[in-house]
């Protein structure tokens, strides 16, 4: 079920694209499949040769080299975010001052310290900064979470969500990637940070962490592997593995819960067809009806999440994934760290401004 408000009537969102890269054609064909709610009216890249190609090749009507003119120039409602993480919190906030929302790829900061700033910065009816975590948004997931709020899969008791990519050394020599001062951490931050953040959509408040991180196999400043146990609020425990270093890749989510198992296995994005329900004995009528009655068709991707975001803001409310979701799995993945590091269970309340780790997610210098 579509619980987005009704915005038939509502202007159209004036967009702009910051960062001309490969991620930043996900925003552009989301935008572009949606031509009655949004106009793109800009880009800005600092290579001219590649905002130019981008820029004609969707007809876009301006082109900058950098952020501040296009906000001064065309004052969008809303930019797309598309550059390396290490300028996010600086192109975020310069968006939030004048006046126009953001739409943030992930990781939204290198620190849960630079997302609280962005939140401080955000106005109660806008401008508004919200994170690229499209796995939430598949009909798949919008079911799950339905069944789990209703209690038609009972507790949930069990998860493992398990991120186990490749990536040769090779892909490290882009010179931000691998670094805690550029990127903010390895798979747990920049690959795992996706499925971890639905899990935490689907099962809500984490309590407490433990975890081991390593560096392997790969020349690089951060982890290539991590694992975490995680407590949640509502008794449910679970099991995560963060991996570059797996030759056969796969994004693997299981919840078990009282009357039926959950399960999503896919590698960059799912559609129905990924997801997987087993219903505990003598509960398959009741699931089976209520797992055939809940959302269809909707694979999860930028688009989806994107037309949440457009239908939100035509009717002046706050967009997902919001800032205190976003600071919910930021803070899980600082905890990760934080555990790994320190070597021993790490709580929310561990992670305040008090905290190393609060402005780096490598604390307070290299583990190695």
């Amino acid at each position: 079920m579509d619980t987005s408000p009704a915005v038939d009537s509502a202007p159209t969102v004036r967009a702009a694209i910051l960062g001309t890269g490969n991620i930043a054609r996900f925003h552009a064909e989301a935008l572009s499949a949606l031509p009655d709610q949004v106009e793109v009216v800009a880009v800005a890249d600092v290579n001219e040769e590649a905002r130019t190609t981008f820029a004609n090749h969707l007809a876009v009507p301006r082109s900058y080299g950098d952020l501040a003119t296009l906000l001064d120039e065309v004052s969008p409602d809303l930019v797309h975010v598309c550059t390396p993480p290490g300028l996010h919190r600086d192109q975020v906030l310069a968006c939030l001052q004048a006046g126009s929302s953001a739409l943030v790829e992930k990781p939204p900061t290198l620190s849960t310290a630079e997302l609280e700033e962005l939140a401080a910065a955000e106005g109660t009816r806008g401008p508004w900064v919200a994170t690229v975590f499209q796995h939430r948004f598949g009909s798949g997931a919008l079911r799950a979470r339905e069944m789990l709020a209703s209690g038609a899969l009972g507790r949930p008791l069990v998860a493992v969500c398990h991120t186990t990519w490749f990536r040769e050394q090779s892909y490290f020599d882009v010179p931000w990637r691998g670094r805690w001062d550029t990127e903010g951490g390895g798979p747990t931050m920049g690959h795992g940070i996706h499925q971890m953040d639905l899990l935490l959509a689907l099962l809500g408040d984490w309590v407490r962490v433990s975890a081991t991180a390593r560096r392997q196999a790969r020349a690089i400043d951060t982890e290539d592997v991590s694992l975490a146990h995680v407590d949640f609020a509502n008794g449910a425990v679970a099991s995560i593995v963060n991996s570059l270093l797996s030759p056969r890749e796969e994004s693997y989510l299981r919840i078990d819960c009282e009357r039926a198992t959950l399960e999503l296995t896919h590698l960059y994005g799912y559609g129905d067809d990924n997801w997987r329900i087993t219903p505990a004995p003598g509960h398959e009528e009741d699931v089976w009806a209520a797992w055939r009655s809940g959302p269809q068709g909707v694979n999860s991707g930028h688009s989806a999440q994107v037309a949440h975001v457009l239908r939100c803001l035509r009717a002046n409310e706050a967009p997902p994934v919001t800032s205190t979701e976003a600071l919910r799995t930021m803070r899980l993945v600082a905890g990760v760290y934080a555990s790994a590091f320190l070597e021993r269970p790490i709580s929310p309340a561990d992670l305040g401004a008090d905290s190393p780790f609060h402005t780096r997610m490598n604390g307070d210098g290299p583990r190695w």
